[in-house]
């Protein structure tokens, strides 16, 4: 069962679990875990997904009741009209304390709505919510240092917060894409667990249908915890 955090006649906000896919894919054909499917199960009804959150990546995700709601708030989320996003992540190092990313990105290879431009404009604000050390060697230290952001991506480009993390130094732990292997397997094994640390925590939008605002919270996952003590 998962967590729905919203729902009314036109809109299905869920508390995506780390690990699972949106939807079925060709490109993970291994997978059993998918949001949609069992979210159409769940409440019975078809479901048109709005947006996308990787599969590592927990947190607010939103489907939409009909086609014409999910093109709606497709749009919204293409442009960021409307809309504030903010994520909670684990990071490598130590960022300042407050910055603005403003680095364009290339297209991702497997994006095919060719009418995209090759390289567009994004922009990510970041906070430092804290900062602390593991005693993983590397290199000529002797700790890891570690902290937990708080990003919130003004543009909504394919993997912007992992690929803007990564632009700056600051890879998001256990990014497998954008980080680095050596480190991520040492994090798992010393927290005894192995995940992207990105989590969507709150969405803020209007209601396409009613033009009320909503605020979608999604609580920090259990095993967030495992960085409590460490810092």
């Amino acid at each position: 069962m998962l967590d729905i955090l919203y729902l009314d006649d036109y809109l299905a906000i869920v508390h995506k679990p780390a690990g699972w896919l949106v939807h079925r894919t060709p490109l993970d054909k291994g997978e059993t875990r998918f949001v949609l499917q069992t979210l159409r199960d769940q409440i019975g009804q078809h479901l048109w997904p709005v947006h996308r959150l990787d599969k590592g990546t927990s947190g607010v995700l939103v489907f939409a009741l009909s086609a014409v709601v999910a093109r709606t708030l497709g749009q919204a989320f293409e442009t960021g009209e409307g809309l504030h996003k903010t994520y909670r992540a684990i990071v490598r190092g130590w960022p300042l304390d407050q910055g603005m990313i403003d680095h364009p990105l290339k297209r991702m290879p497997d994006d095919m709505r060719s009418e995209r431009l090759e390289v567009q404009p994004a922009q990510t604000g970041y906070q430092t919510l804290r900062r602390g050390e593991l005693p993983i060697a590397q290199g000529e230290f002797a700790s890891l240092r570690w902290a937990e952001v708080q990003l919130q991506p003004l543009t909504g480009r394919r993997h912007q917060l992992r690929r803007h993390m990564k632009h700056i130094a600051h890879p998001i732990l256990g990014d497998a894409t954008h980080g680095k292997g050596p480190l991520n397997r040492a994090v798992a094994i010393w927290l005894g667990l192995q995940r992207l640390w990105l989590h969507a925590e709150r969405l803020q939008l209007t209601h396409p249908v009613s033009g009320l605002p909503l605020v979608i919270d999604a609580p920090l996952p259990p095993e967030w915890a495992l960085w409590n003590p460490l810092g």
